[in-house]
């Protein structure tokens, strides 16, 4: 049992040491208590944890002001994980509260789920095990991904993970990243195409954007290849539900394969999960991360940060906030 002020590291992270990892013990090695909280970062749920809470190891949920308000001796958020759009920056800048990341940690398993979706989709494997399992033997023809041309959203990680699976079975592969120098999309052996080009010159197109921003809308999907199938293992807010369900009702898309979708948890909001699509829609529950290796991975990343910071070391990936001026104002 633990002495009383023993600094606490709360984990709200829903896999946290379910790989091979023995990270709890790692953590009461170095003096510390673990503490479990919700996983949805209900305040009310976590307030209690949060009041003695030195690290906190997060999921995706959100972090939020009131969040840190109710932890005075917060030291460190450590996302498990990539994204870092769930946590007010800002507000644990204020509160003096080092946030943090594990990048790469888990771009190979997401990569490999999103060519996995894809073929899925591709080939109606979802709808071919539920077409067995009625006793129905009935075939339905698909197309193979080498003779495709795919194009990718976003470059980083996952999306160089992606394309190099892809370019092994012999795809055409077209690109959109605004942050990257054109000079890489020659490296990478990717045709850099503007993000309408892509509805209008691919068979497939998967997203690996950060958050916060639209891609796919209706305006978009207007321009769609024929036959179109989309792959999201990134953000449910990069796509317009309602819009990619009219698509797929009209055949506009072929299929839509994705990792994430709006209100996810309470995914009954969501138009794609109609029973009309059953057979075009493809969905997993947030699985992208969900490898022995990514979760080991993400679970040591995000200890060696807590153990690093509460020691007063520079954790290896912290999350900056640029310095505002006086015109950009305060975020």
């Amino acid at each position: 049992m633990s002495a009383p002020g023993t600094p606490v590291v709360v984990v709200t992270s829903r896999s946290f040491g379910s790989g091979t990892a023995r990270l709890e013990e790692k953590l009461t090695a170095a003096g510390l208590r673990v503490v479990r909280g919700s996983t949805t970062h209900k305040l009310a749920e976590l307030t209690p944890v949060l009041a003695n809470a030195a690290a906190w190891i997060a999921g995706t949920a959100p972090i939020a002001e009131e969040h840190l308000a109710a932890a005075p001796h917060l030291r460190i958020v450590a996302r498990y994980g990539v994204g870092v759009d769930s946590v007010d920056l800002a507000a644990a800048a204020r509160h003096g509260v080092t946030v943090t990341n594990t990048p790469a940690a888990n771009s190979d398993a997401v990569a490999d789920l999103s060519i996995a979706l894809l073929l899925a989709a591709l080939r109606g494997v979802a709808a071919g095990d539920r077409s067995v399992r009625a006793g129905s033997w009935q075939t339905r023809r698909g197309r193979e991904l080498g003779t495709l041309s795919l194009g990718v959203v976003g470059l980083g990680r996952i999306g160089r993970g992606v394309a190099r699976r892809a370019a092994g079975f012999g795809t055409a592969l077209l690109g959109h990243d605004p942050f990257l120098d054109p000079v890489v999309f020659d490296v990478l052996g990717i045709r850099q195409v503007p993000l309408p080009g892509l509805a209008t010159q691919c068979d497939a197109v998967t997203l690996h954007a950060p958050g916060g921003s639209r891609v796919i809308d209706e305006q978009w999907l207007a321009g769609a290849r024929p036959g179109l199938i989309v792959v999201n293992t990134a953000r449910a807010d990069l796509v317009d539900e309602h819009a990619v369900a009219d698509a797929l009702r009209d055949g506009r898309l072929a299929a839509y394969a994705a990792d994430t979708l709006a209100g996810e948890g309470a995914g009954g909001e969501s138009p794609l999960l109609a029973a009309e699509f059953a057979d075009r829609v493809v969905l997993t529950p947030h699985l992208g991360a969900q490898t022995v290796e990514a979760v080991d991975r993400m679970g040591t990343g995000a200890v060696e940060a807590v153990l690093d910071v509460l020691a007063g070391r520079e954790p290896a990936h912290p999350i900056t906030l640029p310095v505002p001026t006086i015109e950009e104002g305060t975020p």
